[in-house]
């Protein structure tokens, strides 16, 4: 038999992290990818060792900003919705609330419930939070997937610049000759290590992860690397 004791149980749930892992592991993966290839596409084109540091560092700069106003802008479109469907809500609650309890109930019946039972549970929710209620089982808008734009852009700022930051340290100490194997196998590395992190962080296969991102992250190299060799070539 179980016993039942006064200690509180606390489950540690991954979907919880989903907000700011996924601007994380996004950022990051874009400031080792995106600054690494731009880099190998300029010293394949047979730039000297200053101009590949220069480029590497006005990735970094541009990269981090760019990150940030794209995630603020995007996340903030959709708190704005979120914002425009709640005030939506709120007026159908106030002008039609028998409505919004059969439409509720009928969510709960939709996922078991008798009847009966759902039509209980919505009265009870709605007398304790109806705007909560509806938001979270109508609209889908819970704590966990609430848009927090400057959380986004901060987050994605910062791991872009972490990201880009290897392949900048390796530019400033390796001579030229030798940048695109040093930055190709040090981005290599971090890529191995983002994946296993994202993976560890999120629950997810960790070879699945460190896989996908591996190919990816070489096949951008390899490409802008190709470009670069191409066209530098030819000018």
């Amino acid at each position: 038999m179980d016993t039942v004791t006064d200690q509180p149980h606390h489950a540690v749930h991954y979907v919880n992290r989903v907000g700011w892992l996924r601007a994380t592991v996004l950022g990051a993966n874009d400031g080792i990818v995106s600054t690494a290839s731009l880099m190998t596409g300029i010293a394949a084109s047979g730039a000297d060792g200053q101009t590949i540091l220069l480029t590497g560092i006005a990735a970094l700069v541009a990269g981090a900003m760019s990150m940030a106003a794209g995630e603020y802008v995007s996340v903030s479109a959709q708190s704005d919705t979120e914002r425009a469907d709640l005030a939506k809500e709120r007026h159908a609650l106030a002008a039609q609330p028998d409505e919004e309890w059969a439409e509720l109930r009928d969510i709960y019946v939709e996922r078991g419930l008798t009847p009966d039972l759902a039509g209980q549970v919505a009265q009870q929710l709605m007398a304790a939070d109806a705007l909560g209620a509806h938001a979270r089982d109508e609209l889908g808008i819970s704590d966990i997937a609430t848009a927090r734009p400057v959380q986004a852009a901060m987050a994605s700022a910062a791991s872009f610049a972490v990201g880009a930051a290897p392949p900048v340290l390796v530019a400033a100490i390796v001579p030229a000759g030798s940048a695109i194997i040093a930055i190709v196998g040090l981005c290599l590395l971090c890529l191995v290590l983002l994946g296993y992190v994202g993976a560890r962080l999120g629950g997810a296969r960790v070879v699945r992860s460190i896989s996908r991102t591996l190919f990816w992250g070489a096949l951008a190299m390899a490409v802008t690397a190709g470009a670069g060799h191409l066209f530098g070539a030819a000018i």
